[in-house]
């Protein structure tokens, strides 16, 4: 069986996988396919593409579970014409995928490392609606407002100071709890000046640190 062979079994899997779970956008589906997974991956975890697990990549950070940004992705409801910001770039899949979806996606990260492969890697993928930008996700961002706002690192309270980064009806997807112990990942959703709260599913993640990494 070839590595392609694997790749779309993988893939498969995952779908059957997310179905279960009542997830069922093709346009999301199709979005995760036509950005090659695989190509985000470090070369010695490339069986772990499509498995229900995370991946360690560079400056002792993780690709995130592709189940877990299925349910993130699928929560956000990525319309066409929408501007996204991301809050942890990692490996750039999940910036790709949602390039796919959306008018514009910036994704911001503490780590010059991370942000200049990714940013590669979308260039190599012919996307040219995403820019990767090394910044502080706490108040390095002054591009907004947002359609959606998604973040990979977890804030101790509800995210309240991004309230004025999200356009009326937008929605903010992000994990909330203690750093050293199980969060809940959350959908809110702007109404007013106000969030809605809809709680996705457990998650562990590492919290949101302020500042940018100096070394790396």
């Amino acid at each position: 069986m070839t590595a392609t062979d694997d790749e779309r079994e993988g893939f498969a899997a995952f779908m059957l996988r997310c179905r279960a779970r009542g997830i069922g956008s093709n346009a999301l589906f199709a979005a995760m396919e036509a950005a090659p997974r695989a190509g985000f991956v470090p070369a010695e975890w490339q069986k772990w593409t499509w498995s229900n697990r995370t991946v360690p990549i560079e400056c002792g950070e993780t690709l995130e579970a592709c189940d877990l940004q299925a349910v993130v992705l699928d929560a956000l409801e990525i319309q066409p014409g929408v501007r996204v910001l991301e809050i942890g770039t990692g490996s750039g899949y999940t910036a790709a995928v949602m390039a796919k979806l959306a008018e514009r996606v910036l994704t911001v990260d503490r780590y010059k490392t991370l942000v200049e492969q990714a940013r590669l890697r979308h260039e190599a993928f012919g996307l040219e609606n995403v820019i990767a930008r090394q910044a502080d996700g706490l108040d390095g961002v002054a591009d907004g407002p947002f359609d959606r706002i998604v973040v990979w690192a977890a804030f101790e309270e509800p995210p309240r100071r991004f309230v004025d980064l999200l356009t009326s009806g937008g929605i903010m997807v992000a994990p909330v709890g203690p750093a050293e112990d199980v969060q809940l990942m959350a959908k809110f959703q702007k109404i007013g000046s106000r969030f809605e709260r809809i709680d996705l599913e457990p998650v562990r993640l590492q919290p949101l640190i302020k500042g940018i990494a100096e070394a790396l």
